[in-house]
């Protein structure tokens, strides 16, 4: 089975309500991401302006979720 997932990156342009964040693509776009469980179970504090890889579904490429933070 082949992976189904595309990462991209992006900025955090703001925080939403519970773990979600609207983030805005290097191609442009913007989409509504959440924090993966790693980030999560660890406590990785996001917040707007930090740069971030995204996993985007195939299916659904309005939502995805927050893979990693960079530096």
């Amino acid at each position: 089975m082949e992976n189904q997932t595309v990462r991209k990156s992006g900025q955090i342009i703001e925080a939403l309500p519970g773990i979600h964040f609207k983030v805005r693509l290097d191609d442009g776009g913007e989409i509504i991401a959440h924090l993966a469980g790693k980030l999560r179970l660890h406590r990785i504090k996001i917040i707007p302006g930090d740069r971030v890889t995204i996993e985007v579904s195939i299916y659904d490429k309005d939502r995805g979720r927050i893979v990693y933070r960079e530096k």
